[in-house]
């Protein structure tokens, strides 16, 4: 069995502010990040469909901890995030200082951007990831 999108395409993709899912023929699901298998059926018969990058926020957290070499950009909102099409994905929250997140966060309309980080000593190197900023209304 192979891979339908392999990360080096879905990240190359995302550096573009394109997300990519997999959606499956079997249950209609969307599984994004992508997987080898739909997160619903663990079925196979999955097509890459380009996602909308929209959503609204279901949960977040607030990190005074973060990656080595990244010390300096905490703390940090990660925010789970409902997309349109269906699967929740986590990123960070881009535009909201941290000391100020609350609850009323929950439910915020957002949109996907990425940001490029640096790799680290357990990591292939550079890799981008998705980042979210408040949705334009």
């Amino acid at each position: 069995m192979e891979y339908k999108i392999l990360f080096k395409d879905y990240n190359k993709a995302l550096k573009q502010n394109r997300l990519l899912g997999l959606k499956c023929a079997d249950c209609g699901k969307v599984t994004c990040p992508p997987m080898m298998v739909c997160q619903e059926c663990a079925g196979t018969n999955l097509q890459i469909q380009e996602l909308s990058g929209k959503g609204k926020v279901v949960s977040f957290t607030t990190s005074y901890l973060n990656s080595e070499g990244r010390e300096n950009e905490l703390p940090i909102t990660i925010v789970l995030v409902e997309l349109e099409e269906g699967p929740w994905i986590m990123g960070n929250l881009d535009d909201v200082d941290p000391k100020r997140v609350n609850m009323n966060l929950i439910g915020t309309r957002v949109s996907l951007g990425h940001r490029v980080f640096p790799g680290d000593k357990y990591s292939a190197g550079n890799a981008a990831r998705p980042v979210f900023s408040y949705a334009e209304i």
